[in-house]
């Protein structure tokens, strides 16, 4: 199913621009700085940006495969934000260095690299550091380049022990917890970086015009899903009402819990619902937008569901209603997409909170940003670490008051 998946956006990619200038987009997509906010399709192209998520996609599968890896809820969920971010900071050449350091670590632990793949493939939210030392510092190449390789490898050698430490300061209540780590990594490798005179340039590659062709794709691709979760679970939604019992903290793997079958149905409607919510607040539909929605499909296998999700929509549109920004922003749009982040607040302490949350973390994001340079893919995830760890204890104060 998941390989399925990806062969799927890199047939959608050829049916869009002609080899030849989906060759020469990838190219592009790998030379261009990734930074936040880098849409692919305004890089490279649509053809090249699909096919890139498409072949990142097969790739995280592949290894996974090769590891032996029994697929869970977890696998679906890190091989789905690697197609998400394939769109937008992840390409086919800046992951590798990353990996090779978490590699390492795992060899300097003398355990087995199964035990850290999934933090090195999550990890991967700082390739765009990679990239940008790589190939868009005024140093020499013969400098940069080993730079750029001894970076990516460092950064993978230190996630293992930092992620691990991290999960304690939001307690799960932060799904992307990776994102939190990376925000904390990241921070400190561009406070480097600027004491030295490499000063990263702000950016903004958002391309508009393309709903009607990728929402089509979006709902062919959603509505598969849930055929294919109707017909392994013998045409019933049986057990997926079960999910709105659990709050998603992590961990919690619905496919361990309830079945493959009702965690396709699961993700298929949360990525129809991302996809109309974009489309109704006539935001945009491009490579970031749809990373935010496939990281929602995959993490609808791994704590995710509309009960624990819906309060942090709403708490970032009306943030989006009530501040001085747009709901239909860019930055408020993936907001609340990657918001959803904190959907176990809304799932362990009911809705009311879940909006609070959501409406916090529609601030805090576009304020944090600065602090790593856009480096780390996962902002959101940096915030909604920073959102959890403090709400979360004024929350349990607030409720034993109570």
């Amino acid at each position: 199913m998941l390989a399925l998946y990806g062969v799927l956006f890199i047939l959608f990619g050829f049916l869009m621009d002609s080899p030849q200038r989906i060759f020469q987009g990838l190219r592009q997509i790998i030379v261009e700085p990734d930074f936040l906010i880098t849409d692919y399709i305004g890089v490279g192209g649509l053809g090249a940006t699909f096919v890139n998520a498409g072949l990142l996609t097969l790739m995280a599968v592949l290894l996974l495969y090769k590891l032996d890896i029994k697929v869970t809820g977890a696998t679906i969920s890190t091989v789905w934000i690697m197609a998400g971010f394939g769109l937008f900071g992840k390409n086919i050449f800046n992951i590798w260095f990353i990996m090779v350091g978490v590699w390492l670590y795992a060899k300097f632990q003398k355990d087995k690299f199964i035990k850290y793949v999934y933090i090195g493939l999550f990890g991967t939210s700082l390739a765009p550091m990679v990239t940008q030392i790589m190939f868009i510092t005024n140093l020499s190449k013969w400098l940069s380049i080993p730079l750029g390789v001894v970076t990516g490898i460092l950064i993978g050698f230190i996630l293992p022990p930092l992620s691990a430490y991290l999960m304690r300061v939001h307690q799960g209540f932060n799904l992307y917890n990776i994102g939190f780590t990376a925000g904390i990594i990241g921070t400190i490798f561009v406070s480097v970086l600027k004491s030295y005179g490499l000063v990263l340039d702000t950016r903004m590659i958002w391309t508009t015009g393309n709903n009607w062709i990728l929402g089509s794709f979006l709902c062919v691709l959603f509505f598969l899903m849930i055929g294919i979760g109707l017909y392994f679970n013998k045409a019933s939604f049986k057990n997926y009402q079960k999910f709105f019992k659990y709050s998603g903290r992590l961990i919690t793997d619905f496919v361990i819990l309830e079945g493959f079958a009702p965690s396709l149905l699961n993700m298929g409607i949360n990525g129809l619902m991302s996809t109309f919510y974009v489309l109704l607040i006539r935001g945009d539909l491009n490579g970031p937008t749809i990373g935010g929605i496939f990281t929602i499909v995959g993490f609808s296998a791994f704590g995710k569901h509309l009960g624990n999700m819906l309060p942090i929509f709403i708490g970032v549109f009306l943030g989006g209603l009530t501040k001085i920004w747009n709901v239909n922003d860019p930055a408020i749009v993936l907001a609340a997409l990657f918001g959803t982040t904190l959907a176990p607040i809304a799932g362990e302490f009911g809705w009311k909170f879940g909006v609070l949350a959501g409406f916090l973390h529609s601030s805090v994001v576009l304020n944090v940003g600065f602090l790593h340079g856009g480096v780390n893919l996962y902002n959101n995830g940096f915030s909604g670490g920073i959102v959890a760890a403090t709400l979360i204890p004024i929350i349990e104060a607030f409720k034993k008051e109570v």
